[in-house]
């Protein structure tokens, strides 16, 4: 299918004066998009898809990572009521390590999109990395949680969903605190992988202790020490 034809007319600058915008297209039926827990040892990535009216209105909102867990917790069925249309998907660890976590939180996003009861005229995307999506246009933002209202929409629904698998596989397997820190890579998260193991939804794929990390310090290091030696001698 061909794409619709996009004038920049369509597409209006950001103003930075403004604050949180409506929507970046002239567009009414925009889609914004963000996804959360790309940084987890553990549990999948999830994305949300979010279209909200032109008249949203939600002095609060702002970018999830900024809000309390209580202010996105009521928050969250705000944006659920008065979105024309909204979803929620996810890609299971499983996935992520035969897909890697960049096409897996891709994925996430098109899943979302494709549970919308309407479909949207146009995407933007949060970051600067994501696949066309049928014959829809998509423009990604970096930094787009903080500069409107659909996708920092999306980045509270994505998380708040997220938390709450997390806190059901916490009960499933517990030990490793997921109902605090969510499966990031906390020490504490990683002293539990060091003394019980992984679990099944562990994503392997990962640097589970920070071991290579470590490792690709040393050796840069050690590069380093090399070429100063070198240079000394010459």
């Amino acid at each position: 299918m061909k794409k619709s034809k996009i004038t920049e007319n369509d597409i209006p600058l950001f103003d930075e004066k403004v604050g949180l915008k409506t929507n970046y297209s002239k567009f009414s039926l925009e889609c914004g998009c963000d996804e959360a827990g790309r940084g987890c040892l553990a549990g999948p990535v999830v994305a949300a898809a979010v279209i909200l009216p032109a008249n949203f209105n939600c002095p609060q909102l702002n970018d999830s990572k900024q809000l309390t867990e209580r202010e996105r917790d009521n928050i969250r069925p705000i944006i659920e009521k008065e979105a024309l249309a909204w979803a929620v998907a996810e890609v299971d660890n499983n996935e992520i390590d035969e897909i890697n976590i960049l096409n897996a939180s891709i994925l996430a996003m098109h899943r979302a999109i494709d549970k919308l009861s309407i479909r949207p005229e146009f995407i933007i995307v949060d970051g600067n990395k994501f696949k066309p999506y049928a014959d829809i246009h998509h423009q990604t933002i970096v930094k787009g949680d903080s500069k409107y209202l659909s996708i920092a929409a999306a980045s509270i629904l994505a998380k708040t969903h997220r938390d709450e698998i997390m806190e059901r596989l916490d009960a499933e397997f517990p030990g490793y605190d997921w109902s605090q820190n969510k499966a990031y890579p906390t020490p504490k998260h990683r002293a539990a992988i060091r003394k019980l193991g992984t679990t099944p939804y562990h994503r392997m794929s990962y640097d589970m202790l920070g071991e290579r990390k470590a490792e690709k310090i040393a050796s840069i290091q050690a590069k380093k020490e090399l070429r100063a030696k070198k240079s000394t001698d010459d």
